[in-house]
């Protein structure tokens, strides 16, 4: 039977029940917002990646409406066959300009778009020198990529060197970090990472899912914000998470983004965006420009927030961002946190192995722009109350 074949899948998934580990899908029956319905309850939400509230921002359903309208649901095709449109390049050319960049290209993910260049832009004989705790799909990509991987200790810059020397006659070295990282909210040293990848003849590439529309002016990401534009050789972004709709990018030169279009698995063998995923993105950006205070918001409501768990006895690990781990231990503790935090009217999810280390298990909190001040103190409230329960502090 084909499920005696798949036992070892149900042994596995046993294995995580028994460690308090095993999760069902959370389903939201409303808007992404600062307030989601799950199973019938109304609930402050501190789970998303929603940093700016762009979701629901009028000006991008309206977008999505009237591209919808005008192209269709859907663009039918890949992009090197029918499938690009006006939309997708104009786009394109805003995500450039609004990163200081020649050209951009947009891919169906960050994921993908991490895959898809770190697949071709180094060959066997190169290397690819990776900060430790770098994105799961910058891991992904190094696997599918023919050359040696040299992996450093994490934000450690002399480490970073120590690897550039060992691999200094490589033909290719491609250095590559999160900007923000997205299970700790810390910030990679990228000032001193390009400054040692360029004495070794290295391009760079920065992962800023978790940067992007949060740091740099107007949310540029961590290149503007440590003064970088021109120097980092690959910007990869998300329009996922604070450009609140779907996909990922690739803000480089333009021979990068020729070569891409021709090379990128996920680019050529996906089809492209809805024309109203893309007309809603190119909205994001404009609000980005003309709607600062969004921004000033986002860091004002982390400040208060993080204060609060702090003098509340919590640990916050290194976080800088907007991400905010509230470390608890166990992997069931944070599971039992986040259950009791729920039935408190807070969603906030627990993370646990293998996602982050084992002991370090936590409730990974986001507070977005759109929360209230009355909303955040409820929200300390709450985790000062079920910490207390659960004698996390």
């Amino acid at each position: 039977m084909i499920t005696d074949k798949m036992q070892y899948l149900a042994e596995d998934l046993n294995g995580l029940r028994s460690r308090g580990l095993f999760r069902p899908l959370r389903v939201l029956e409303s808007a992404q917002d600062t307030e989601v319905t799950i199973e019938g309850r109304r609930l402050l939400n501190l789970s998303s990646n929603n940093y700016l509230g762009l979701t629901t921002h009028p000006r991008l359903t309206q977008a999505m409406i009237e591209a919808t309208a005008q192209y269709g649901a859907g663009s039918g095709a890949v992009r090197t066959i029918a499938g690009t449109m006006a939309v997708h390049e104009a786009l394109e050319r805003k995500l450039a300009d609004f990163k200081h960049t020649e050209a951009s290209l947009v891919f169906q993910s960050g994921f993908t778009a991490n895959v898809g260049v770190l697949q071709v832009m180094v060959q066997e004989g190169d290397v690819i020198v990776s900060d430790e705790l770098n994105h799961a799909s910058i891991i992904d990509g190094i696997r599918l990529s023919k050359a040696e991987r040299s992996i450093y200790r994490h934000r450690d810059v002399d480490d970073l060197e120590q690897h550039l020397s060992k691999h200094r006659d490589k033909r290719m070295k491609l250095v590559v970090t999160d900007g923000v990282f997205s299970m700790d909210g810390d910030i990679a040293p990228l000032k001193q990472i390009v400054e040692r990848a360029e004495a070794y003849s290295a391009l760079v590439m920065v992962d800023d899912a978790h940067a992007s529309g949060v740091l740099g002016r107007n949310g540029r990401g961590t290149v503007n914000h440590f003064g970088l534009d021109g120097r980092v050789d690959l910007q990869i972004g998300t329009l996922s998470k604070a450009i609140g709709v779907l996909g990922g990018y690739v803000a480089s030169t333009q021979t990068v983004r020729d070569f891409l279009i021709h090379r990128a698995r996920p680019f050529l063998f996906s089809t492209s965006h809805p024309p109203g995923v893309a007309a809603a993105c190119t909205a994001a950006l404009d609000v980005l420009l003309s709607e600062p205070e969004r921004i000033d918001r986002l860091w004002a409501n982390t400040r208060r927030f993080k204060d609060g768990l702090r003098r509340s006895g919590f640990q916050t690990g290194a976080s800088e961002t907007p991400i905010t781990p509230v470390i608890v231990g166990a992997g069931q503790t944070a599971m039992d946190f986040s259950d009791r935090l729920f039935q408190a009217g807070i969603f906030a999810q627990g993370i646990g192995y293998p996602t982050v280390p084992e002991g370090r298990a936590r409730i990974r909190t986001i507070v977005t722009s759109a929360h209230s001040e009355a909303q955040l103190d409820h929200a300390l409230e709450a985790f000062e109350t079920v910490g207390k329960q659960l004698r996390v502090i």
